[in-house]
């Protein structure tokens, strides 16, 4: 039996104020294993419902208009991911490799992006409501486990 390898890290984020303890266990095995992380934040697309609001609002909105705005806040959630490990690792880290946004469902896109990437784990946070106790599992990381074939390590997020 061989002992698996980690040679690259899929951390999925979902830009959440509490995302560093997750970070930083991807940031731990990335530095025992000298494997490299990819940052991956799946942004889930507006609906039926958020379209008609902003459609009210800026009513002369043609698709080339929709397409220029999503591709704006995709790389401004990009930049704010760099901005976030740069600030937990250092300028000089080369621990991450990539980082990515997309949109989507977040548990069949990780999937994608997981199975694409060829990676050995995913390494995710799950925001735990301290009163519940820590036996509730997010909902995308439910979903991911069960439809995933790669190990998945879900870092509880404790909230007060």
């Amino acid at each position: 039996m061989s002992i698996p390898t980690l040679k690259t890290i899929l951390y999925a984020t979902d830009l959440g104020k509490n995302m560093r303890p997750a970070f930083r266990h991807a940031i731990g095995l990335a530095q025992q294993y000298q494997a490299k992380i990819i940052m991956l934040h799946v942004a889930e697309p507006i609906g039926n419902t958020g379209m008609a609001v902003l459609e009210l609002y800026v009513p002369d909105m043609s698709d080339d208009f929709e397409h220029e705005e999503l591709r704006e806040i995709l790389t401004k959630m990009e930049k704010r991911l760099e901005d976030f490990y740069i600030e937990e690792l250092g300028e000089d880290s080369d621990l991450v490799s990539d980082v990515t946004v997309v949109t989507g469902r977040p548990a069949e896109e990780i999937k994608k992006y997981a199975t694409a990437k060829d990676v050995d784990l995913i390494v995710m946070g799950t925001h735990t409501n301290s009163s519940f106790g820590a036996a509730l599992l997010g909902s995308t990381a439910r979903k991911l486990i069960n439809i995933i074939d790669r190990p998945v390590l879900v870092v509880p997020v404790i909230t007060k």
